[in-house]
Order: C-alpha cells, then sequence, then structure tokens
C-alpha cells in the first residue's frame, strides 16, 4: 500500500528475482538453519517459485491465502505443482481466487508433502462477514 491506497501488487514473475536474492543472502548468512518461506497471496506464489527453484534448500512453504487463479481466471495451479518442499496452505472457503474444490484438484498432483487448513466463512484476506458468523 503506498500512500494510503490499495493497488494490486505486482506480478509475481517481477518479484521473484528480488526475493530469490534476499533468501540467498539470508542463508549464507545463517548456514545450516531451515528455511521456512511464509507469504500471503502473491508472497505465496512467489515462494512457491523460489521453492522449486535449483541452488535453495528450503524446508518448507507456508501459504496464507495462496491465489490459484487470478482475477482474469488464469489458472495458476502449476506453481504450486512445481514445489519441492513440504507445503502447507490455510485458504478461506468463501474466497474467489482460490475455490477449494480446486485446490484440492492441485494438492492431489503436487509430488511434495501438503497440507490444507480451511478458515470456515473467510474470504481471501480470512475476513469473515458478520452475515456468515450469524
Amino acid at each position: 500500500m503506498l500512500g494510503g491506497k490499495r493497488r494490486p501488487p505486482q506480478k509475481a514473475d517481477k518479484i521473484v528475482d528480488h526475493h530469490l536474492c534476499v533468501v540467498k543472502n539470508v542463508v549464507a548468512k545463517h548456514p545450516g538453519h531451515p528455511l521456512v518461506l511464509t507469504g500471503k497471496s502473491v508472497g505465496s506464489r512467489v515462494n512457491c517459485m523460489i521453492a522449486s527453484s535449483d541452488g535453495v534448500n528450503v524446508s518448507a512453504v507456508i501459504c496464507l491465502g495462496y491465489p490459484s487463479k487470478s482475477t482474469s481466471l488464469v489458472p495458476r495451479d502449476h506453481v504450486a505443482i512445481a514445489s519441492r518442499a513440504p507445503w502447507m496452505c490455510s485458504q478461506g472457503n468463501k474466497d474467489g481466487l482460490c475455490p477449494l474444490d480446486k485446490l484440492e484438484l492441485t494438492r492431489k498432483k503436487m509430488t511434495c508433502q501438503n497440507e490444507l487448513h480451511v478458515v470456515d466463512g473467510g474470504d481471501h484476506s480470512f475476513k469473515i462477514s458478520q452475515r456468515y458468523q450469524k
């Protein structure tokens, strides 16, 4: 958020190189420590991309609100499927960017250990409407 205005995040492909550089620097500073990457929405996609890249040993990826499709409905499951690190996702069952039935199909295609935690009534930001709470 810049200047109090909400803007869509940059495209994941544009920020992967920067994050990969940051991750490599952290690993170099702390050799031998486990590396767990956590991200929300596009950050979770970026972390999945990093986890599937060569030269980085990721211990686990935690995705909060994984966007399995774009706002233009283009599927993005290939990024999660390529992840080689154990993968955990927290997802709202009212999230329009990641229908749970599609996410289950994606998880079945993944070769890494994976787990899903569902936030009942949660949207992409895990907000639960007052109507749903009643």
